[in-house]
């Protein structure tokens, strides 16, 4: 067994221990001493584990000639699975987006001169009504659990599970899509999808509703992307060649057609036509 791999497992096996034991702590439970000590033994040692063997790592890319930050990112890259990174990145961004959204700030990555494309439209009335429901779920437990500390402990769970939610929707309406100046398109879905589509890497674009069926990133066998929200597409974008993207768990394919939502297609459709030398096509309804 590879240190690489032993301190992947290690990693694996306390990190849920220790967010169990932070849940309880935040919900005003308090385990047992020896199963507290014995948890925080258990996360030392990983930490020394993890430290051990980045640092192990760091020094034989350093060794090989790399910067130190790339022999940093080399290292981390090592240790902690692409899932995992991507999931710790998507928590921090949709944590971000709260912030920027709550503030009022300007949408993420729009330049001046740049159009914005909001596509959340089909999605607010359900995540509202997700929120409700949420609520309703917290007040409901509150009444029916009568042990306290299991109450508290699904009281931190579910406003954690509304903060989620509501930071998710945040992003989404904080990150849109954007035209570019140069006639680039950058389509987005919160801080889970991110794909800049280059000037002549575009062949025609249409305003086209569709109602296809699958998870949130769908592709096809014949290469058609489908970014869906709220089981809808309104704008097929023709490429000029295979473009690759990233899957939000890190996963990568190709696309020679992508379809995504926007909640003026019209308009998203017409500036990224006058901005660069882009065909036309049928428009739908």
């Amino acid at each position: 067994m590879s240190r690489v791999r032993a301190a992947r497992i290690a990693a694996a096996a306390a990190i849920p221990g220790e967010l169990a034991l932070v849940v309880c702590l935040a919900a005003g439970v308090r385990p047992p001493l020896t199963v507290a000590a014995a948890a925080e033994v258990l996360v030392a040692g990983v930490l020394l584990l993890e430290l051990w063997v980045l640092r192990s790592l760091y020094c034989a890319e350093r060794a090989r000639g790399a910067e130190p930050r790339a022999a940093r990112r080399a290292a981390v890259r090592a240790v902690v699975p692409e899932p995992v990174r991507r999931l710790v990145l998507h928590e921090l961004r949709t944590a971000a987006s709260l912030g920027r959204w709550a503030l009022r700030r300007p949408a993420h990555g729009v330049g001046p001169g740049e159009l914005a494309a909001g596509y959340t439209g089909p999605q607010t009335a359900m995540t509202y009504g997700l929120l409700f429901v949420s609520l309703i779920e917290t007040v409901g437990l509150a009444v029916l659990i009568p042990w306290p500390a299991v109450h508290r402990v699904v009281l931190v769970l579910d406003a954690y599970g509304v903060l989620l939610v509501l930071a998710m929707h945040a992003a989404c309406v904080t990150r849109p899509h954007v035209v570019g100046a140069d006639g680039s398109l950058r389509i987005r879905y919160g801080a889970l999808f991110d794909l800049t589509v280059p000037p002549d890497a575009v062949a025609s674009v249409r305003v086209d509703r569709r109602y296809p069926e699958g998870r949130l990133v769908t592709l096809s066998e014949d290469g058609v992307l489908d970014l869906i929200v709220a089981s809808q597409t309104t704008v097929t974008l023709e490429l000029t060649r295979p473009l690759p993207f990233t899957r939000p768990l890190g996963s990568r394919a190709e696309a020679r057609t992508v379809r995504f939502h926007a909640d003026d297609p019209r308009t998203l459709v017409a500036a990224l036509r006058r901005a660069g030398p882009v065909a036309g096509g049928p428009t739908g309804p």
